[in-house]
């Protein structure tokens, strides 16, 4: 029986969440020259993605409307990362699929290439996982990454993520069809990390 009473996700939208370093909130229309600037105009950022380089600012606005449009849904998660020792949005990280009968939540994720190597991106991994976990009832997290990408890996598995194998020419992103590298946590398995709980 699929969906038995209690197993449904408890849909909270997008919070805001914080860590030591990071403020994850929603997209405001002001982040436009930040997000242009910081990543999402830089092909080293987008080199494993699915959409290409923004050549300008309008465009960004533009897709920063479309997030704003969709916050008054509850099963729409969608962060900006806020980097507060200078105040700028520098990365995003969002619920790229969402599959409800077996309470799983994808996770997609970029940051500006300024910030790589600083443990930016499983900061702001590690807090998500604990609130897709706790609030919203969630019971697989799982994060895809081309196998020519290991520094996503790194990241996923700095968070918990297992890895649960390789997807032969699954994937597609910027650079064509890729082996596509498979990994998760379950709720049973997962432990706050000291990232998660600042």
């Amino acid at each position: 029986m699929i969906n038995r009473k209690g197993d449904f996700m408890n849909h909270c939208g997008t919070k805001t969440l914080e860590t030591k370093r990071l403020v994850l909130r929603k997209f405001r229309l002001d982040d436009a020259e930040d997000m242009f600037r910081n990543w999402a105009s830089n092909p080293n950022v987008t080199k494993f993605l699915i959409w290409e380089p923004y050549t300008n600012v309008d465009d960004v606005r533009a897709y920063i409307q479309s997030c704003i449009d969709c916050y008054e849904k509850k099963d729409y998660y969608n962060w900006v990362i806020e980097y507060k020792e200078n105040g700028q949005a520098v990365g995003n990280i969002s619920v790229v699929e969402l599959k409800e009968q077996t309470r799983c939540t994808v996770i997609g994720y970029c940051i500006g290439e300024e910030y790589w190597h600083k443990g930016i991106t499983s900061e702001a991994f590690s807090r998500v996982i604990e609130f897709l976990f706790e609030e919203v009832g969630v019971n697989r997290i799982e994060s895809t990454h081309d196998v020519n990408n290991p520094n996503s890996g790194k990241v996923m598995a700095k968070c918990g993520l297992k890895y649960e194998g390789t997807l032969r020419q699954a994937g597609i992103s910027n650079q064509g069809i890729f082996d596509c590298v498979v990994r998760s946590i379950l709720k049973s398995e997962w432990k706050p990390t000291e990232q998660a709980k600042q």
